[in-house]
């Protein structure tokens, strides 16, 4: 018998403070509501919750659990809460169908089976009058000695309401790479000497000692104004710059002329450009 616990956690625009992770502009810790938890009382997630709150989602069975959440901002724009349930409803049903999939292998080849899990919790990097740009933490476990996490990223166009991702603002993936490159290969071997202990060894062939190019990293849109975007972040996920016991890399930089640069003509004056 498959027991099963979701909460939902919805909470009112005016309960709820955000969080700029590249701005330092924080935000109170939001009372909780009341979320019905008990086994008769289980919403299917798919069904749309009311606009204008953040929204979690928690379910938990007994071959799974599952946990996606989105901030106040987000869910104060109608077609960027659908946006991000329907991701919430992708996410819950592939991981379901694995998890069912994982425990009957087990079961039919008599071994233990631990339950799978997935994890989104999105959060807001900047908040511009025509812009809203957002992180998340992924983590995931699928069998294995450890779960996995990640990231993901987005920028929400307000005046055409659809999704942007932040590499697009810029003229191409290789220009980005040209005016960011050094500097964060620079900050990579910086931090990693500081982890290991021990200097990078640019000749060593070693992929965890090579540079990582902006494009292939997790780019964040970030302020410290709210009124432009003067910040880029960098996020690298385990095993691209080191070993998983080495955890992920996140950086802050600049927005400099060189970068403004490769800012496509019709994004200018989202970093501060005169339209």
């Amino acid at each position: 018998m498959v027991t099963q616990r979701i909460t939902w956690l919805v909470v009112p625009a005016l309960l709820l403070a955000g969080c700029d992770v590249l701005s330092g502009r924080g935000g109170a810790t939001p009372p909780e509501t009341d979320a019905p938890t008990g086994e008769n009382d289980t919403p299917d997630p798919s069904l749309p919750v009311p606009v204008g709150g953040a929204r979690q989602v928690s379910e938990q069975t007994d071959t799974f659990l599952f946990d996606y959440s989105y901030p106040q901002e987000a869910g104060e724009i109608p077609a960027l809460s659908r946006w991000l349930d329907a991701r919430l409803d992708d996410k819950r049903q592939r991981l379901a169908r694995e998890a069912a999939r994982g425990s009957a292998d087990a079961r039919s080849n008599g071994f233990p089976f631990n339950s799978y899990s997935s994890e989104t919790a999105w959060e807001v990097v900047a908040d511009l009058p025509n812009w809203l740009s957002m992180s998340a933490n992924l983590s995931t476990y699928e069998g294995g000695a450890h779960p996995n996490y990640g990231f993901d990223t987005i920028v929400w166009d307000k005046q055409s309401d659809e999704a942007v991702e932040p590499i697009a603002f810029f003229t191409s993936a290789e220009a980005l790479d040209e005016a960011l490159g050094d500097r964060l290969c620079e900050a990579l071997n910086a931090e990693r000497e500081r982890r290991r202990g021990i200097p990078v060894d640019p000749q060593s062939g070693d992929s965890f000692d090579t540079c990582v190019m902006p494009d292939e990293t997790n780019l964040l849109l970030g302020s410290t104004n709210g009124a432009y975007f003067n910040r880029i972040g960098i996020q690298i996920a385990p095993y691209l710059a080191g070993p998983y016991a080495e955890g992920s890399y996140e950086f802050t930089f600049e927005v400099d002329d060189q970068i403004r640069a490769i800012v496509r003509p019709n994004y200018a004056g989202a970093f501060g450009a005169q339209e």
